[in-house]
């Protein structure tokens, strides 16, 4: 790794973009500085919507010489493996959603890691205490929170499924960012600076990311030449060299003896992972969950993401209700409480399928979305938690029978990327993809320049045999993320996802709201402040939401908390991308305009203004 001021940047070996206005003006090589960050872009020809403009030019890039949306889907993703290291990189997992415009059906990638084979169920658990590990940033920052990764086999597989490129081409964009650095900006200092004792805790990390004791200047310019390396060995030897060989040697070393510094108070207990976990993973290929809500149809993620399931149960509670007849407080009302009961029901009844008997076709049957929606009272809130529906037995009918709720604890941490991609000939992606914490485990893997995940956090802490989400060995963990693709009369309309943790479900479920029930552009729709109700006594709400809507909300018997965590020092909920398709062909890529410093909408052949 080479850490030095922008100045310093051969210019003549970037591989980058002109951009004026979020829309390519064709290929030049160029200093990092000239790749801007634009919300919105209107275009044809193929578009792309991602947290970060390196990885936005190089899905253009990509589209630009004739790929398609499945190969600049993974090119844009192994940038921000660059540029986004601590929300995303080969070192975490995702899910995959493809729209294929020769055959009109979405396909799903389940790429979410895996536990290990030796995985025990007290793992969690101080050895010495005999009570749960502090969850941050003890049990965060562990070899033991380690998931086997499943990144580098969605690409591969993705590729091989949907694409045009091998995966050495896919890769070019994102090694020649690591190689001639990008413009490091005030996000991805104070992300680092958020993590100072997580990263502090390993050498590897720590010469990485902490230079001389500190976090990379606002301004200057970050390069990592070891992950330049590393995608150069998947470019050479497929993902064979990451499952198998010395690099996955090193992987299960790091796991299973965290490279601890000297200095550090954390207790970093060891993990499983070894290399037989490693050579046994492969990404699945599922079927997409399915409602109709408004005549669209809405596909997403089936478990082991709960994305897909809690989206549309939630969306089936809200259809039978006009929200557009609505006033705005009366709609947000609606949308807050049908949320607490889809999150009530994603508690009791979603886990991984290989191990738990998800009932998905229940969740997403209209039938059972209209009785709960019997539990709605148009002017006041239920008290909360809300319990889970029956189902086992439900007819459409009110009163809506109960069952006995889940005892969980949401440890979804908030940071994830998403991408949505769109080609010339009609293709769809929508990918979402972490490494779980911001910086997940804190652990590089030496020499290698990536992070590892912290996913396994995500089951929950305390074994208990009646919960979906129970540790288990080869079990991927339950998750929210929650790629989205919705098509209108059999042709894509909008797709969308966000990171967020367990608010991605709530942010994906917000724009839908806003989009096609509030009359909003998809911009404004994703610029909206946020609220999001995860079956809890409070609301956690961006304090714009609570200043706009706070007042109007009370009444119905809703309380607020503000957000913001323990892990980083943002208020933001999600970081949402999305591209609309317009009725002449066009397409509008939307961003985030402030959270996250703001996103990068860009369009192949932008509108004329």
């Amino acid at each position: 790794m080479a850490y030095m001021t922008r100045g310093l940047v051969a210019v003549t070996a970037a591989l980058a973009l002109n951009v004026t206005g979020g829309a390519v003006a064709g290929p030049a090589f160029a200093d990092p500085r000239e790749t801007g960050k634009t919300s919105t872009a209107t275009g044809y020809g193929g578009a792309v919507s991602t947290v970060d403009p390196e990885a936005s030019a190089a899905a253009i890039e990509v589209l630009r010489k004739g790929g398609n949306a499945a190969d600049a889907a993974v090119a844009a993703a192994a940038t921000l493996g660059v540029t986004e290291p601590y929300s995303a990189g080969i070192g975490g997992g995702g899910y995959f959603v493809f729209y294929d415009a020769k055959t009109g059906k979405v396909g799903t990638i389940d790429g979410r890691e895996t536990a290990p084979a030796a995985m025990p169920h007290d793992a969690f658990i101080d050895p010495v205490t005999g009570k749960p590990y502090n969850f941050t940033p003890e049990l965060v920052t562990s070899g033991v929170s380690v998931g086997v990764p499943g990144t580098p086999a969605t690409w591969e597989r993705a590729l091989d499924r949907w694409g045009t490129l091998s995966l050495g081409d896919a890769l070019k964009p994102a090694i020649n960012v690591a190689t001639r650095g990008f413009v490091v900006d005030k996000t991805f200092r104070q992300q680092t600076l958020d993590n100072k004792l997580r990263f502090e805790a390993f050498t590897s990390t720590s010469n990485l990311y902490l230079p001389g004791g500190d976090a990379p200047a606002v301004g200057s310019v970050f390069q990592n030449h070891d992950l330049a390396e590393t995608y150069r060995l998947l470019a050479k030897e497929g993902t064979g060299g990451f499952y198998s060989g010395p690099l996955a040697a090193e992987i299960a070393a790091t796991v299973q003896a965290p490279p601890k510094t000297a200095r550090t108070k954390l207790p970093v207990p060891a993990g499983h992972l070894t290399t037989a976990d490693l050579a046994a993973y492969r990404a699945l290929d599922q079927a997409p969950t399915h409602v109709d809500y408004r005549d669209l149809d809405v596909y997403g993620m089936a478990p082991s993401s709960s994305g897909g399931t809690t989206v549309g149960e939630a969306l089936n509670i809200l259809e039978p209700s006009n929200l557009s007849g609505m006033s705005k407080p009366g709609a947000l009302h609606h949308y807050l409480e049908a949320s607490a009961l889809a999150f009530a029901d994603r508690g009791k009844y979603v886990g991984d399928p290989a191990f738990v008997g998800v009932p998905t076709a229940a969740l997403t049957d209209p039938l059972f979305g209209k009785e709960r929606a019997c539990q709605i009272d148009p002017l006041h809130a239920a008290a909360k938690p809300v319990a889970p529906g029956n189902v086992s037995s439900y007819d459409g009918a009110c009163p809506a029978a109960a069952v006995a709720p889940a005892d969980e604890k949401d440890t979804e941490n908030i940071s994830t990327t998403n991408l949505t991609v769109a080609d010339k000939w009609g293709n769809v992606v929508d990918y979402t993809l972490t490494i779980e914490q911001t910086g997940g485990s804190g652990m590089v893997v030496p020499g290698r320049g990536f992070l590892l995940n912290n996913e396994l956090t995500d089951f929950s802490t305390v074994y208990n045999e009646t919960d979906p989400n129970r540790i288990e060995p080869g079990k991927r963990p339950r998750s929210s993320m929650s790629p989205t693709i919705i098509l209108k009369d059999g042709e894509p309309f909008l797709a969308l996802g966000s990171p967020g943790g367990s608010t991605i479900i709530t942010t994906v479920l917000q724009t839908i709201l806003n989009r096609v029930d509030l009359g909003m552009t998809i911009s404004e729709a994703i610029a909206a402040p946020r609220a999001s109700q995860r079956n809890t006594a409070k609301v956690t709400a961006e304090p714009e939401f609570i200043a706009a809507y706070g007042s109007q909300l009370t009444p119905f018997g809703h309380q607020f908390t503000p957000s913001g965590d323990a892990f980083t020092s943002a208020a933001e909920i999600g970081a949402a991308t999305a591209i609309e398709f317009l009725p002449d062909g066009g397409m509008v890529a939307a961003a985030e305009p402030v959270r996250r410093g703001g996103g990068s909408a860009m369009a192949l052949k932008p509108s004329p203004r």
